[in-house]
């Protein structure tokens, strides 16, 4: 491989990258290395997985079973934090990943040296990784309910196969931070919310993507740099306690800080005394108000939060400030958020880090990724369930969509599983099944909108598809979340929104499950 040159100036590559096959010396061609290390349009995650997938991807070759078509669904089970809803998010980061799929020789060289894999499981995967299948999904922005699948996957096995772990990572993390945010949305009932947690997500790319997705899920802008960069999300901070700390005084700490950021000066006022820290913002609020320039905000990172931004609010209008923003930090979640506000807190901005970016109270999203349909022998899917003694996780089989019933007003009123050969209702009553309990059933009837979900995102193994920009899916999230009627967004015991099953696919888990019953009856006879 050539060296690669940087220009010591700008740090810029010089050349592209040639690889070269290590056992012939042929070249494998060259990389653009401002694409190839740009770390989000081209980065090759095919080993970023669980090498169960590698190895279950080399069997199905191996017995050449790899030409089989499969459906899988993936989708989670239950909502975080005990609440009623989802933000789905994390779909362009897939669409990137299959885009990039490949295994290289130095991949297969190092699986060799794992000694694990025989040389036949080998000269299967060196054959390559591609995706030639379909690939369906649900829009970032839009809210999803469990067991409904949010992407779902028709493909030859092993194809299907491999995408799985890293699907379910992208889009459990995003979706999971996604949600948070909009969570904390309805907390402060519409006052803006930043995120501060870069320093406390599990690692810089779980602060990068957290960052994007706490932008759709309702967040108005990040302390992440990067992110700004990347994804134009508006980048906000303001100082550290130990800008304040490295002068003798407070009021040479704040007046520094507005010396060198006039025009976007917010001073954290809780180093030593929050009391006094506000008095002093607002001797240096009386200064920049000579020179024509405003004083932003206040931020109180701890102590009484409800107390303290009370006293401020009073003290700035007061002193005739009432146009300064009072932002509070200090482990934030959506119950403190609602808390305080319930005290009459005077909190304009709330920034919130370490309960946002890592999902404190829940930081994993239960996302599985189910086969639920497979090819037989005339290659026709056949519709396959996985049967368990907890009736959450017996699946729903068959290749399905999904249809969202909305009332006269637009407010969601159910989603329904239906068979994707189902045609959309069109104002006639539609019967809808309970996924668990034969004897719970409901009725949409017209007047009513109904919508499908999923969109076709990869055809053929072609991207048919094109992400919305980021603002797009923010808007998205936020209109489908005010088409949410308000029992379902209360944190404490919210109302279950209904995910139901169509005759076609009720009866069809319903002889699936009698099939198996009555096979295992007959086995243990």
């Amino acid at each position: 491989m050539k060296p690669i040159l940087r220009d010591p100036s700008t740090g810029r590559l010089l050349q592209d990258v040639e690889l070269i096959d290590s056992d012939s010396g042929a070249s494998l061609g060259l990389i653009d290395p401002q694409r190839a290390l740009g770390g989000l349009k081209c980065r090759n995650l095919t080993l970023d997985t669980d090498l169960y997938e590698l190895t279950m991807v080399a069997g199905y070759r191996v017995l050449g079973r790899h030409r089989q078509q499969a459906c899988f669904d993936l989708y989670y089970r239950r909502n975080p934090d005990e609440g009623a809803f989802c933000v789905c998010a994390g779909l362009e980061s897939v669409i990137e990943y299959v885009k990039n799929l490949g295994l290289f020789p130095d991949d297969i060289a190092y699986l060799k040296s794992l000694g694990f894999f025989s040389p036949a499981a080998l000269d299967a995967l060196a054959t390559g990784m591609t995706f030639t299948g379909d690939l369906w999904a649900v829009p970032e922005g839009s809210v999803v309910f469990p067991n409904e699948p949010l992407i779902r996957v028709v493909a030859p096995i092993d194809e299907a196969q491999i995408l799985e772990t890293t699907m379910l990572a992208l889009v459990g993390h995003q979706t999971l931070i996604a949600t948070k945010a909009a969570r904390l949305n309805i907390a402060t009932r519409g006052a803006p919310v930043v995120d501060f947690g870069t320093r406390r997500a599990h690692g810089v790319q779980a602060a990068l993507y957290g960052a994007r997705a706490a932008y759709i899920g309702g967040c108005v802008g990040t302390s992440n740099v990067q992110a700004g960069k990347l994804f134009g999300i508006p980048v906000k901070g303001t100082h550290a306690h130990s800008w304040v700390e490295s002068f003798d005084n407070e009021i040479d700490a704040f007046e520094g800080f507005t010396t060198v950021f006039p025009d976007n000066c917010v001073l954290l006022v809780d180093t030593y005394d929050t009391l006094e820290g506000i008095n002093t913002a607002i001797q240096v609020a009386r200064q920049l108000a000579e020179q024509g320039k405003p004083l932003l905000g206040i931020r109180i990172d701890s102590g009484d939060l409800a107390y303290y931004s009370k006293a401020a609010r009073k003290m700035l209008d007061e002193a005739g400030f009432p146009d300064v923003k009072i932002l509070a930090s200090s482990d934030l979640d959506e119950w403190i958020i609602e808390s305080l506000r319930d005290q009459g807190a005077k909190i304009d901005i709330w920034c919130v880090g370490t309960r946002l970016m890592t999902s404190y109270q829940t930081p994993a999203l239960g996302v599985v990724y189910k086969l639920m349909a497979a090819g037989d022998a005339q290659g026709r899917l056949t519709p396959k369930i996985k049967i368990s003694e907890n009736p959450m996780k017996v699946t729903n089989p068959g290749v399905k969509k999904i249809f969202r019933f909305c009332n006269g007003g637009g407010r969601m009123i159910g989603d329904l599983l239906a068979d994707e050969q189902e045609p959309l209702p069109s104002g006639q009553y539609v019967r809808a099944h309970h996924p668990m309990y034969d004897y719970m059933k409901m009725t949409y009837r017209p007047p009513y909108t109904v919508e499908e979900l999923l969109v076709p995102v990869f055809v053929g193994g072609k991207q048919v598809y094109q992400s919305p920009d980021l603002e797009a899916m923010r808007n998205r999230a936020a209109e489908q979340m005010a088409s949410l009627e308000p029992e379902y967004k209360r944190f404490s015991n919210p109302h279950i929104y209904k995910v139901s099953l169509s005759d076609t696919v009720f009866q069809t888990k319903k002889e699936l499950l009698s099939y198996y019953h009555e096979k295992n009856s007959t086995a243990k006879k």
